[in-house]
């Protein structure tokens, strides 16, 4: 295949790829928004203020508890069968559960239900997230040029940035046009409604990736590697049994990431308006803008990587940064200034997206290729839960319990260490030949 071939099929798949994790992100992270700002009155009303918070944002991580059985089902069939099916499930998932959020009643309406098919829905969207991101970072990792894997494999990382801030910017425009009570009423449902629509056009663009040939070629490149290696019927147990280190470091690896994520997104939006004192508009301005940043800097890092020879150096860099910077960021949006909240949270977005931009590349050079579905999805997901799904919740009990935002500072600062020393014990795997198999693999150890 001539380059300019080549380097057009993958701008359209890159499109399709940013697209789909753009669409479910955006559904799942809506959920993020509203669990801050009006789940808790609405669905936990005999609630004091603060276990209200604290209720609804467990039911926002009851979302990740899901999402490693979403991995390991997607992993399994990923591994089997391609690429597209577990995409498109997920997609479908996400659509019928976000749908149902926006259209049930409260507490007030229906009583302890609405809590109840609030979790249900919620799991719901927790398996579709979860059988979505290993299939999209492959997608792009394994038909990437070598010299530019680095670059294509972060461009699906901003997926998730895309669908933050378009839920951030839904919210923005809501709370802008719709009174208080308005918003509170009904306003909130509008963003999960328009979900499915979303989904749905993302479901089309998956279903065309299948007629492109390097679709089909990643299928046919995938079988022949399975059938080379006599592939057993399980890749789950292939890759816990002989990759289980991996899966750990990629855990460990996701942690910071994961955490400080979902907190600038979710969580500073619940520190900046009950402990600051800024408006919900203000800071959903500061969080969208400053996170958007992403879009431009994780595809840098990811190139930059393609540059340096290595991913995991580049890595351990952010994880420093991202605890040196823990105590600094929370002094700048103690301020209450609007121009210092702004460079507090764009140090902070930037410091994440050199450790979340070559994050997807880092993941596929660590498995084998028969069972690289299965093990990224794993690491990945299984972080989310204890990462990602838990911190909104920690930190607000924390502050709940210090009254302070030193003790969110030092949680911060724990999750690091632990990507510090998981990242610092992976085997760095740059550029490795990604249609190698377990076998292979075990055949050079051997060696």
């Amino acid at each position: 295949m001539n380059q300019p071939a080549h380097a057009t099929k993958m701008g359209r798949l890159a499109a399709a790829a940013v697209f789909a994790t753009a669409l479910e992100w955006f559904d799942f992270l809506i959920y993020a928004t509203a669990a801050a700002l009006v789940f808790g009155p609405l669905f936990f009303p005999a609630a004091s203020p603060v276990a209200g918070t604290l209720a609804s944002f467990a039911t926002f991580a009851v979302g990740f508890v899901a999402r490693p059985l979403g991995g390991i089902i997607a992993g399994h069939v990923g591994d089997r069968f391609g690429r597209k099916p577990p995409l498109v499930a997920a997609m479908l998932l996400m659509g019928v559960a976000t749908c149902a959020i926006g259209l049930l009643p409260g507490y007030a309406t229906i009583g302890i239900w609405a809590p109840i098919l609030l979790v249900v829905a919620r799991l719901v969207q927790g398996l579709g997230v979860g059988a979505q991101w290993g299939g999209a970072a492959l997608l792009l990792t394994e038909h990437a040029p070598v010299s530019r894997r680095g670059f294509y494999g972060s461009l699906v990382q901003t997926g998730a940035i895309f669908g933050a801030v378009a839920g951030n910017l839904f919210f923005v425009l809501l709370t802008t046009v719709l009174t208080e009570e308005q918003f509170n009423a009904w306003g909130w449902r509008l963003p999960f409604l328009s979900g499915v629509v979303l989904v749905l056009i993302g479901c089309y663009v998956q279903l065309k990736i299948e007629d492109t040939p390097v679709f089909r070629e990643l299928q046919q490149q995938t079988a022949e590697s399975r059938r080379q290696a006599g592939l057993r019927k399980a890749p789950l147990v292939e890759a816990v049994r002989s990759h289980w280190r991996q899966i750990l470091q990629a855990a460990g690896a996701f942690f910071v990431v994961n955490a400080t994520f979902y907190f600038l997104i979710s969580g500073m939006l619940s520190y900046a308006t009950t402990e600051v004192g800024m408006s919900r508009t203000t800071i959903l301005w500061c969080v969208m803008i400053s996170g958007l940043t992403q879009v431009v800097s994780m595809p840098l890092f990811g190139a930059l990587t393609d540059r340096m020879g290595t991913r995991k150096k580049l890595y351990l860099i952010g994880t420093v940064l991202m605890a040196a910077f823990a105590f600094p960021m929370f002094w700048l949006v103690d301020t209450g200034s609007v121009p210092l909240v702004f460079v507090a949270l764009i140090v902070a977005f930037t410091i994440h997206a050199t450790m979340y931009g070559p994050q997807a590349t880092l993941y596929a050079e660590m498995f084998p290729a028969d069972v690289r579905y299965s093990g990224a999805s794993l690491g990945y997901q299984f972080a989310s839960v204890f990462a990602g799904g838990l911190a909104p919740f920690i930190t607000t009990a924390l502050l709940a319990a210090t009254g302070s935002s030193w003790s969110i500072a030092l949680y911060i600062i724990a999750t690091a260490v632990i990507t510090f020393v998981a990242v610092a014990s992976i085997r760095e795997r740059f550029q490795r030949d990604l249609y190698e198999t377990s076998a292979a693999e075990s055949a050079q150890v051997a060696r």
